[in-house]
């Protein structure tokens, strides 16, 4: 798989021009300060992107991993039955 090998959608970072190929990924990554690219999202994100130009994994994977180590995974809220809405019927005040 080449370097120059497009991703389905254009991943835009927060600044500069859109990752559109492998190699823009890589070499946004690059660009990166070393402190960062050694965090656990953009070690992942390098591994897919390296993955998917030789042709050992998936292009979508280097996608997602640029994605979460751009935008972060957010963590699914717990669920709270004390914070549902009951849509019922509304009851009216009678007088008496």
């Amino acid at each position: 798989m080449p370097w120059s090998r497009p991703f389905d959608d254009p991943i835009k970072p927060p600044k500069g021009k859109p990752i559109v190929t492998l190699k823009d990924a890589a070499a946004y990554i690059m660009k990166l300060p070393a402190a960062e690219q050694r965090s656990p999202d953009w070690q992942a994100a390098g591994e897919a992107v390296i993955m998917a130009a030789e042709d050992r994994g998936p292009l979508m994977h280097a996608h997602v991993g640029m994605m979460l180590a751009l935008h972060g995974a957010k963590p699914i809220p717990e669920y709270d039955p004390s914070k549902t809405k009951h849509w019922g019927r509304r009851k009216l005040k009678r007088d008496t």
